[in-house]
């Protein structure tokens, strides 16, 4: 469900070849929800959280990025107002990716314009996931949904369980008890700030339920 990975590995990468990257400490605000788009991002090393804010202050996070992704991408191409925030959460390599990028490589290489096509795609699609899951479906399908959507090769899911509550919108006690439950039937592995996903057909399975 990781709607990255029959992309061949390092495909964005192409982006970053021509630019250094921009260094940015955990905390850094790269760009902030309702600003206009002049650029998205290919996130060369670190980990960043994309996120919504309501005007209580409530905030609910959309993705945890890891090096190789990219991000922000679907404002830039809509060129409306950017409707989420993304805020380091480690030390970061960032490399800021403007028209005039796109279009040179684009130019160079245009099956990577296809590639991206097809990513805004699957990216519509995983936020259209999003919402269903929010508004219909229980806390153990939620968090089974999102464990899929974001484990990488290996497995490897890299974000706290604070980062898991506020993207399923559930309390961190919940998903503390579905990961622990998930843990004790062999699904996943617990770690520091990570979970492993062991079993992706037994999540599948629940999420067909």
């Amino acid at each position: 469900m990781n709607h990255e990975l029959d992309f061949p590995a390092g495909i964005w990468e192409a982006f970053a070849k021509s630019r250094p990257p921009v260094r940015c400490s955990p905390g850094y605000l790269i760009y902030l929800q309702d600003t206009e788009a002049t650029c998205f991002y290919f996130l060369k090393s670190g980990r960043v959280k994309s996120f919504i804010q309501s005007e209580d202050g409530a905030e609910r996070v959309l993705n945890v990025y890891q090096a190789g992704n990219l991000f922000g991408e679907a404002s830039f191409f809509d060129e409306l107002p950017r409707v989420s925030s993304a805020v380091a959460l480690t030390p970061c390599e960032i490399v800021p990716i403007d028209r005039e990028l796109v279009a040179q490589e684009f130019a160079r290489n245009p099956e990577l314009a296809l590639a991206m096509m097809k990513y805004l795609a699957r990216t519509v699609r995983l936020l259209s996931g999003q919402v269903d899951q929010m508004a219909f479906r229980p806390a153990r399908w939620r968090t089974a949904s999102y464990l899929l959507t974001l484990a990488g090769r290996g497995g490897a899911v890299s974000c706290t369980q604070d980062d898991i509550a506020a993207a399923v919108s559930a309390s961190r006690v919940t998903v503390s008890r579905v990961l622990n439950e998930f843990a004790q039937k062999g699904w996943v592995e617990l770690g520091y700030r990570s979970v492993r996903v062991l079993q992706p057909q037994e999540l599948e399975a629940l999420c067909k339920l």
